[in-house]
């Protein structure tokens, strides 16, 4: 009698351990390679000069913004100042500015200072509910914003 009163305890405990879940599967988003693309109408690569970006920087919050990425009208850039901030001693310095004429799009420029006294920059172009986005790139001696797709950058 002991022993089947045992045998049956295990087969119950067994069988409701079957039946709890003490972890949940995490969702996955997949990626949505059918967004809208944003810049169709830029060129691929656009040189982007460190007097530009030095005068960006220099901006405050609420300063209008207002320059060409490409010498046509489609290449002009309108936005407004959202953010400005220094960190550790003037050594990275970044703004952040919210398009007005490319839908829901924001432009992130930093400078940072290393150790060694070299200036670098980096920065995008980008809006999440597009399929594209603008890079900041060092491409030889000069800084390019170049295309590249919103999921080569982003996991979701």
């Amino acid at each position: 009698m002991k022993n089947l009163r045992t045998a049956i305890l295990c087969a119950v405990l067994a069988l409701g351990t079957l039946g709890v879940n003490a972890q949940n599967d995490v969702p996955v988003n997949q990626p949505n390679y059918n967004k809208p693309r944003l810049f169709n109408n830029l060129p691929d690569r656009m040189v982007i000069g460190t007097d530009r970006m030095e005068s960006l920087l220099s901006l405050s919050v609420g300063d209008p913004v207002s320059f060409t990425l490409t010498g046509s009208a489609a290449g002009q850039f309108n936005g407004e100042v959202i953010s400005a901030s220094t960190k550790y001693s003037n050594s990275i310095q970044t703004v952040v500015i919210r398009s007005t004429n490319f839908s829901g799009a924001t432009l992130t420029i930093s400078r940072v200072h290393n150790e060694e006294g070299n200036v670098s920059y980096t920065g995008r172009l980008l809006s999440i509910q597009h399929g594209d986005l603008l890079e900041l790139k060092l491409q030889g001696a000069e800084y390019v914003l170049a295309k590249k797709g919103f999921y080569d950058l982003v996991n979701e």
